[in-house]
């Protein structure tokens, strides 16, 4: 039996594409899950003050917002249309670094404050990922 001896580089851009595309996921699915109780129960009760909207116009971005993300995830795993899933990938990063670090949204503490740090670098990561080419091979 013949042993396949695959590169480091491209071990590395396959482990960051698999990992930009769960994060993704994660992502999109836990923003249509709040987007859509929101919707439902159209209460004026969802805030997040790390975005620059307010329920109901709230509700409505964040489900097709996770929508439209989980489309192009879909797109970008079956081969097509993977700048915009890249374009997704960086709209998160740029929405993350502006509603955390920029506005003055304020952390409740140091364990709260290296949480969203890593998961703002977890954003910048799938970034990378998704800007990696890399071909699939069979």
């Amino acid at each position: 039996m013949a042993s396949v001896k695959v590169p480091l580089a491209s071990m590395l851009r396959i482990i960051l594409r698999l990992y930009s595309y769960l994060y993704h996921l994660v992502l999109c699915l836990f923003l249509i899950g709040v987007g859509g109780i929101g919707l439902l129960y159209s209460s004026s009760y969802l805030t997040l003050k790390m975005l620059p909207w307010e329920d109901p116009a709230l509700s409505y971005c964040l489900f097709f917002g996770g929508l439209i993300g989980l489309i192009l995830l879909v797109l970008a795993i079956l081969g097509r249309l993977r700048f915009l899933f890249f374009l997704w990938t960086l709209a998160v990063f740029v929405m993350m670094v502006r509603g955390f670090f920029v506005t003055p949204y304020s952390f409740q503490g140091p364990g709260h404050f290296l949480n969203i740090v890593l998961l703002t670098f977890g954003a910048l990561l799938s970034v990378i990922g998704a800007a990696i080419r890399g071909r699939w091979r069979r």
